[in-house]
Formats: C-alpha cells, structure tokens, sequence
C-alpha cells in the first residue's frame, strides 16, 4: 500500500487535494544547482535543457508547503480539502464534489499499484523553493511556477503511466477521460467550457483579481436592464420625449454592436471593420442598403465621435432606447428648441445619442436603480452555488484573491454578502475569500494612472487617505501598480477577470501586461444555438460546395469561349470550341447559368437568416459574416487569454489547469488525403525553379 500511494502520489494531486498534515521528510535532493536528464512533469520540460537552473530542496519537519505532501501512513485518508483553513465544515449549500465511494479506493490503488518497489516512506514529490527570483519558462514560454516535482525514484524505472494505465486510473477514481470528476455537481456540457485564446499555465498565476458586476454578480439581464431602460425612460419623459409606448425589447440589441451616430443605425462588422448587418432603427437594412450606405467603408473605433462600440450587458438597456427613438425621430416626432430663435428644429442622431446616454448615466449616477437591486436582489440577481467553491479552491491553491470594481462600497458589501455568503461554510464570509477588496477603483483609468488611494475604516463607508495597501484591508480608489507592489507580483503573475473588452482586459494588459480572461454570459445561449443550427448551416456548405462546382464550369468554358474568339496560332488554342460544338456549349452555359441562379435564390435567404437561432437580427455574436468572425471576437481573441460564460466554470478545471490554445488553422492549411488518393506517389513535391533565359 506504501508503494502504492508513493507512485500514485502525483497523479492524485493532480485530479484532487489531499488532506493530510506535512510529513516529517527528509531533504530529497541537497541544495545544490540541479542539471539532471531532461523530464518532463505536468507537460513542462525541465532539465538539462532549461535555460535556468533552480535550487531544489524538500521541506523541512514541519513546515507547510504549496502542495501537501503525500502520506504514506495507511492510516490517512483521501479527504478532500474544504474551506478555508481552519475551517473544514461545509455549508449544505456548496455543491457535492464527491467523485467514487472512498471506501474503494484504497482497493483499488491497491491493485494497480502491486508489484512496484519503492522504499517505505519514499516521498512522492516535493516543491522547488518558492523564493526562486525567475522560474524557467517551459516549451510553451508559459512559467513553471507553481509545478511540483517527482522523486528521484520515480525517473528511469518504467513507472511512467502508459496512455492506457492513465485511462485506467481515470475510471478507478470516478474521473472521464480528461480527469474531470464524473460526479461533480459541475455539469460537463460545452456551453459552459473555459475556453483558451493564448496559452496560460494557471498554475504559475498568483494573484487572481476580479470584476465584481456581470463577472461574480451575474444579473438578469431582462430584470436589470429592464429597470435600467425604465429609468432612462422616465428622465426623458421628463424633458419633453414622447416614449409612453416604448417598451424594451431585449432582442434588438446584442453585445458586440457598434452605433453609428451620424446616421442613426446600429452595424456589426467583421474583424476587418466591414459592416456585414445593419439596422436603421428597429429595421433591419437589407444587404443592398447596408452597401450603399458603407460601401467598403472601414468602421474605425478610434473615432469615437461617430462610432460606439457596446461590449457589455450594460449597453443593452441603452441600444434598445436609441433604436427605438430612431423611428420616433424619423416620424418628425423629436424636436429640440433653439435657445436664441426659440424656433422648433428636428434633433440629429448625434443629439439623440447623447440625450438617451445622458438618461441612462443619470439613472445609474442616481442610484435608484441599485437601490432597486439591494431591496430586491431574488428579482435581479442569478445566483450560482458553485461560485463560491470556485473561489475557494484558488484560495487553498495559494493564489492570492482580489476584488477590483468600480461599484461603491456600500453596494459591494450588500451584494457580495447577499450572492456568496449564503453559499459558505458556517461561519465564513466574503470578505474571508478575498486578500484585499478595491471599490471605486475607476477602471479604466486604475490600470493606466496613478490616483489616490483611500482605506474604508468602518462598515458605513468611513475613509482616510492611505499611500500603500495592506492584505486584508478595503479600499477606494488606488491603482494596479499598488496591487502589485502589495502582492510583490508583476506581468504574468497576474490574472484579471472581467466582463467589458475595454475596461477590464484591453487595458490590464495593454498597461499592466497581465494575463486575462472574459467572462461572457451570453457563449452558453450561443454554443447551444449554434448546435440547434448545425444541420441548416452543413446543409448551406453543401448548397454553396455546389455552387462553386457549377461555377467554375461557367468559368473554365468562359475562358475556352475566349480563346475560341480570338483564336490566334501563336496562342493556346480551344480544347473545348468548335464549329461543331459552339452551339451545344452555349446551351450548356445557358443551363450552368440558371442553375447558378436558382442556387443563389436558395443561398441568399439562408444567408441572411443565418444565426436566427440566437438572436433573429443579428445573427451568432461571434460571426461577422457566414465565415468570418466579427469584430468583437477578433477583441476577444487579441485581448483576453481565457473567456468562458461564468467564474464557476473554473471549477471543474481546477486551479492547476495548464489552458493551451487550439491549433489556428490559416487558409493554406489543407488536409491532402484525398490529393494523394487521386495522383500518383511521390507528385507532392515543390516545384523546381524555372531557370533563367539565356
């Protein structure tokens, strides 16, 4: 059984944490710079071939260390890790992590460890100093903090798991294919995957800070906007608009859009800046209006006096409005005063756009909305009682938690303890989960400047000026550059969450240059949607695949056509024309032709009711285009490492998650199979160099 868990040791800690107490292990490896063979652990090359050299040593008696060492007293049992520590009870309402019937277990291990001789008390591995000033990178250019190394006694003797011993090990301890527990109560669908743009080694992240609204607090988005659009509403009413039968329609607006303020329509481009769909109010412009209109027109963001980008839940409340007061104006039925002629004049769309932005700033500024919230958070809020366990597990993982949001405090504490708390152990609360808690922080401007920094003193918001934050505290105000000098981190060290593209992830890393990661609720509606869609889209690839046959007959007979025209001996002759059969190839051409246009008559409504199943305006958020991806995906894919529709989806990755990003395929990425099926061997070679003219 000794031999057993001393092999097994390392896998475990992969798949779930051990609850034991340190061992009393003796130094493994005396310090001392280690070049041994190159091996790779948990997919990182370390050795002979780094371009570092680190200090090795075990733990002293006694000493607490990252990753709990394994025990090998047959004595100790597999119990998972809970709470805080010092805190072991679990609230009734965290979700079940239970994998098998631990009674099996030791069985189990039993039986596939037999036969394997490894010393008595033999640690399975140990943790490289965590002082070290600059870990190696691996062959990723990810950083190795954070990994745990195998014993000595384990390299060079046959006892590296075989791809079938691995899925062995899956099945005995209750975990698929890809060591995700099979009981969790984290459903495995995926809609709710982490998804990886850039290459990230959790494991190495030390501090992970978060957006509080629409990142840990996820509202309803009909509920919260709702309101938001009623109080807009009403500080128009106020100043003279006709609104009493507007109502919101959630439908018309999705997040990604751009607003074209000069001429009132709301576009979405591809990643090139092509607009690809349009509305002029609450219609939407066909294709050919959206041409005449923008043409190969580049819709820049950096002009921002004409365009705004909505790339947050927030904006949709403020879309709906604008669009729908579009018709209104149309209609001749907004007009503005002027001050001097006292004259009635129609309002531009510039003017429009600033007095519905400015009825939306005042009803957040106003505060009657979040007061809505806290009265009524069940209304509002969508609660998530994996949330907290997701929140837990990075905390006893050794990452330090932050807390980064523009809200004050006095919403902060109301909701954080109202959507977290209920779901902790007894006794714990939010504030337990976090290392230090920024309210006010005025994202964007927190990661780019350097402003004051304010500590809250008391519960009711009391504050005095501070000039540097201390773990455990609460702040307003301040910069990322303080979060960094308190947690002694930097750079790659650090991960924030966010939901909004601009504020949260473009400019953390474009200043901060830490990792990041979007949280967008609405990929799980998408990836469903796009699935529900799947048959109408493969039977629209087969329709064009067809097309395009027929069409580059037209066009290789068209070019035969020519060469028959302008028949000349020193040119190429027709293969195809002749006296005798000009007559029967016009006919055909005639027939490809009608074809083309009976495919086009099918393709073109396909086309433009593509996406339908997730929004019937818009179409998918992540497509500009029927094969390009839209500008907000392209913002996506150049701003934030991860993106994935909640926080709690982390939880079923762990906190040692290694997230490699897909393979990209380019354009002339082809798979050949069915080329080399077709000709000769030995034909795919480069072509030789035409030689010069003498």
């Amino acid at each position: 059984m000794r031999a057993l868990c001393t092999k097994f040791g390392l896998i475990s800690s992969l798949f779930f944490s051990l609850s034991v107490q340190p061992s009393d292990a003796k130094k493994i490896f005396s310090p001392r710079s280690w070049m041994g063979p190159a091996f790779v652990t948990n997919g990182v090359g370390i050795g002979r071939n780094a371009q570092h050299t680190l200090q090795f040593i075990a733990p002293r008696a006694g000493t607490k260390t990252a990753c709990p060492h394994l025990v090998t007293s047959p004595n100790i049992g597999h119990q998972s890790k809970i709470g805080l520590q010092g805190s072991r009870s679990r609230a009734t309402h965290l979700p079940t992590l239970r994998m098998v019937d631990q009674n099996s277990i030791p069985q189990y291990l039993s039986d596939i460890g037999a036969g394997i001789d490894i010393p008595p008390g033999t640690e399975a591995f140990y943790t490289p100093l965590e002082d070290h000033a600059e870990w190696p990178m691996d062959y990723f250019g990810e950083s190795t903090r954070g990994e745990i190394l195998p014993n000595e006694a384990f390299l060079g003797r046959g006892l590296e798991l075989s791809p079938e011993e691995a899925t062995t090990v899956c099945n005995g301890l209750g975990l698929d294919k890809w060591g995700t527990p099979k009981t969790w109560g984290v459903p495995a669908e995926p809609q709710r995957a982490v998804f990886c743009s850039r290459t990230l080694n959790l494991r190495s992240i030390r501090v992970i800070g978060y957006d509080m609204d629409y990142t840990l607090i996820h509202y309803k988005v009909v509920a919260w906007e709702g309101r938001a659009y009623h109080y807009a509403k009403k500080n128009l009413q106020e100043v003279g608009f006709p609104v009493e039968d507007l109502e919101f329609n959630p439908d018309l607006v999705c997040r990604g859009l751009i607003i074209d303020k000069d001429l009132g329509n709301m576009v979405k481009v591809d990643r090139f800046g092509y607009v690809r769909r349009a509305m002029h109010g609450t219609r939407r412009m066909t294709n050919r209006e959206a041409h005449r209109v923008y043409g190969r027109q580049l819709v820049d963001l950096r002009e921002n006096k004409r365009w705004l980008f909505l790339n947050t839940l927030f904006s949709v409340s403020e879309g709906c409005l604008y669009q729908q007061l579009v018709d209104k104006l149309d209609a001749g039925l907004l007009h503005t005063t002027d001050p001097v002629t006292k004259e009635r004049r129609g309002l531009t769309y510039e003017q429009l756009f600033n007095a519905v932005s400015k009825a939306l700033f005042k009803a957040h500024v106003e505060g009657r909305l979040k007061n809505d919230v806290i009265q009524d958070p069940d209304r509002f809020v969508e609660y998530d009682n994996e949330l907290p366990q997701t929140l837990l597990d990075q905390k006893e993982s050794g990452k330090r938690l932050a807390l980064i949001t523009n809200s004050d405090w006095e919403y902060t504490r109301a909701m954080m303890a109202q959507v977290i708390d209920r779901f902790l152990p007894s006794g714990m609360t939010w504030r337990n989960l976090f290392d230090v808690v920024i309210v006010s922080a005025r994202k964007p401007a927190f990661f780019s400047q350097s402003m004051p920094l304010y500590e809250i003193v008391t519960e009711d918001g009391m504050m005095r000026e501070k000039f540097r934050m201390k773990e455990g505290r609460v702040y307003s105000g301040g910069s990322a550059s303080m979060v960094e000098k308190l947690f002694q981190c930097q750079g790659d060290d650090m991960l924030y969450v966010g939901d909004h593209i601009f504020t949260d992830v473009n400019v953390a890393k474009g200043y901060m240059r830490w990792r990041t990661a979007l949280v967008v609720r609405e990929f799980e509606d998408e990836v469903i949607a796009m699935d529900r869609g799947r048959l109408q889209t493969e039977e629209l690839h087969a329709l064009i695949k067809r097309k395009e046959q027929c069409s580059n007959i037209l066009n290789h007979i068209r070019t035969e056509l020519n060469r028959y025209r302008h028949e000349d001996p020193s040119r190429h002759p027709s293969t195809l024309f002749s006296n005798k059969t000009e007559a029967d190839l016009y006919q055909l051409m005639g027939r490809l032709l009608a074809t083309l246009v009976e495919y086009d008559n099918r393709i073109a409504p396909m086309i433009y009711q593509e996406g339908a199943h997730f929004n019937r305006h818009w179409g998918y958020m992540s497509r500009g285009g029927f094969t390009d991806k839209s500008h907000m995906m392209r913002q996506i894919e150049k701003y934030a490492d991860l993106y994935t529709s909640r926080v709690s989806n982390f939880l079923r990755y762990t906190p040692y998650m290694y997230f490699r990003s897909s393979h990209q395929a380019l354009a002339h990425h082809r798979k050949l199979d069915k080329y080399r099926q077709e000709v000769p061997s030995g034909r795919l070679t480069a072509p030789a160099p035409t030689p010069a003219p003498p």
